[in-house]
């Protein structure tokens, strides 16, 4: 999906913080100020949003989970709605600290809550007192809010999406540790500096957000889609190469029958 300046410009994601709150290191993607504002150059946002979704494209074809984190009102329910329709794990409550860095430990609170769905399934649930009961229900609320969106994340993420780098300013470190790419929409109060695909953008309006996240996530769909393809193709051109062998074995045989016979 070609990127559109002029859709860009419509969302807003134009909109830096004021210049007294602005990161120096921000300047090669500022176009100019207005109002005490600083105003973000789309055309480079348009190429940094096309080079990383080039590079999110290929992570996802080759089958690792990318990992969208965004704790902020604004962005929070947009992140949960366009990453769980690409199947992809995200963070929108408070990011637990060591979710990268002690993921074993993470697993291991994803596994009790697969426990406890599993005890309400075979009717142990039932055999406990109403207060134990009580005490499970608000343990499997607690954890569904925390870790639900990534229940299905048996290993560490390919990459890291964040919205904000201030805010998930955790999220980044523990990435960084680890060696995980990041990709971020950055706006003027941050350092880029951190981040390995810098998308500068306005980060606070839920119409940057999303407009960016559509054109992000389309990328995601598609590196899903021709792994799907090509994974289908493999077992269409494994089933042909397996009726190949059964035709020419069988001619072989007829073959050899018919030498036989003379």
């Amino acid at each position: 999906m070609a990127v559109e300046v002029k859709e860009l410009l419509e969302a807003g994601v134009h909109f830096g913080h004021l210049t007294r709150k602005w990161d120096p290191n921000m300047a090669p993607y500022v176009y100019m100020e207005r109002n005490g504002i600083h105003i973000i150059n789309l055309y480079k946002t348009a190429v940094k949003i096309e080079e990383a979704s080039d590079a999110l494209s290929k992570i996802a074809n080759s089958g690792r989970k990318i990992l969208f984190v965004a704790t902020k009102k604004q962005a929070k329910d947009i992140v949960a709605e366009k990453a769980g329709a690409i199947n992809m794990p995200y963070i929108t409550e408070r990011w637990p600290g060591g979710m990268l860095t002690n993921f074993v430990t993470i697993r291991k609170a994803v596994k009790k809550m697969a426990s406890i769905d599993r005890m309400k399934k075979d009717g142990t649930f039932m055999t406990l007192s109403k207060k134990e009961r009580l005490q499970v229900d608000r343990l499997r609320a607690k954890l569904e809010k925390n870790l639900g969106s990534i229940a299905d994340m048996t290993r560490l993420p390919g990459a890291l999406f964040v919205v904000d780098i201030k805010r998930e300013h955790i999220a980044i470190k523990e990435a960084q540790k680890l060696n995980i790419p990041i990709f971020a929409m950055v706006d003027t109060n941050s350092d880029p500096r951190q981040v390995d695909y810098v998308i500068p953008a306005n980060d606070d309006a839920s119409k940057s957000i999303d407009k960016v996240l559509s054109y992000v996530t389309s990328a995601i769909a598609n590196g899903l889609a021709d792994r799907k393809a090509e994974k289908d193709g493999f077992e269409d051109s494994e089933d042909s190469e397996e009726i190949v062998t059964k035709t020419t074995s069988k001619a072989t045989s007829i073959k050899v029958a018919a030498d036989e016979e003379e």
